[in-house]
This record gives C-alpha cells, sequence and structure tokens, in this order.
C-alpha cells in the first residue's frame, strides 16, 4: 500500500494488470497459496501507527492473539508484537481458517482499542495481513531469526532476549542459548529479508 502510493501512474497501471491477470485482489496482499505448511504472517497498524506503543497493550494484544490464534488448525511456532506491527511463524492446515481467525483478532482488538481511545467509528487499526508460505528449512529458521530480531531491527531494544512480546524467550528456556546461537549462525537474516527467497 505504502509503496503504490509513492508509485508514478504507469507504474501503478503495471501493477495493477500484473495483480489482474494473476486473479489477484488489486488493493489488498495476495494469498497465491492457501494450503497446508509454515507461513511468515504479517500484520500492520493502519499506515504504521504505533497503536500497540504501551506495554500493557502489547500484553493484551498478546495474550488476545495467542488465545485467538491457537487451535488444532493452528500451531504457533514464533512471534513478535511491536508498537505498530507483529509477525509469527505458524503451522497451517488451511490460510482459508487464518483468515477467519485474523478478522476475529483484529475485529475484536479494533473494538476495544477505539472505545478505550474514545476513537469509536474514527479510527481505522488494522490493514489486512500478508503471508509468505516456506519452503525449505532455510526460509523456516530464516523466518523464525527474523521474527525474533525484528526489535532489534527497529531500535526498540539492544538485545533481542530484552524485548518481552516474543516468543524467543521460550526458546532459550526450552532449547537453550547454544541452540538459538547455532540457528542464528547458520541462518542469519539478510538486510534484504526475503529478496532471492527462492534461492534459500
Amino acid at each position: 500500500m505504502y509503496e503504490y502510493r509513492k508509485m508514478s501512474e504507469a507504474e501503478r497501471k503495471e501493477i495493477i494488470d500484473y495483480r489482474e491477470a494473476r486473479g489477484y485482489p488489486l488493493h489488498a496482499p495476495p494469498h497465491p497459496y492457501r494450503g497446508f505448511g509454515y507461513y511468515l504472517i504479517t500484520a500492520a497498524n493502519y499506515e504504521h501507527q504505533p497503536i500497540m506503543n504501551s506495554s500493557k497493550r502489547r500484553t493484551e494484544f498478546e495474550v488476545t492473539f495467542l488465545k485467538t490464534l491457537c487451535s488444532e488448525d493452528i500451531e504457533i511456532l514464533g512471534w513478535i508484537i511491536l508498537p505498530n506491527h507483529y509477525h509469527c511463524l505458524l503451522k497451517l492446515t488451511d490460510l482459508n481458517i487464518l483468515s477467519k481467525k485474523i478478522k476475529l483478532l483484529h475485529g475484536s482488538t479494533s473494538h476495544d482499542w477505539n472505545k478505550e481511545d474514545g476513537l469509536q467509528g474514527k479510527r481505522k487499526i488494522w490493514y489486512k495481513f500478508s503471508d509468505r508460505y516456506l519452503r525449505t528449512e532455510s526460509q523456516y529458521y530464516a523466518a523464525l531469526n527474523y521474527i525474533h530480531f525484528n526489535p532489534v531491527k527497529h531500535h526498540y531494544c539492544k538485545r533481542a532476549a530484552d524485548w518481552m512480546w516474543s516468543s524467543l524467550n521460550l526458546y532459550l528456556q526450552d532449547l537453550g542459548r547454544e541452540w538459538v546461537l547455532e540457528k542464528w549462525k547458520k541462518y542469519t537474516p539478510r538486510d534484504n529479508f526475503g529478496i532471492g527467497w527462492d534461492e534459500m
């Protein structure tokens, strides 16, 4: 959405024609693969506004996120909650089920936060979600490391383990620091994470 605004009319037409030819939504993230597998999911507050800026709100969102998404059809393997977006690594039986759960998650938090902030009917909280289907072990661990490193990347903390709203400390507790470091060294996400994805 944000890149689209910066494009020329010719570039916009080219991207719309490309999406239309493939049957993708014209102005929303496409979800070309919807079956069983591992996915990196990203959702952001509308216009990247830091609506989850308070630690209280991030904590409440993390609890709601885990309760809403965790089911027999969705296994949550990693997550990070930041002031204006979140990422998660999921094992899914069907992306359509996830779409319904995310709609519920985003709908309930939008209602609650707008009521809490006195902005009912005046503020949009979320803008859709994007997904990336993970096909290889390299993609899986690079995505997990990308998720856990995100608060450092965005300058919210100096050490990833210091960020409370993340699954990293569960990995450290359950699998140990050596396992986490070994996976980091072997599958460090690049600055241009996702570019050249098919080569991983």
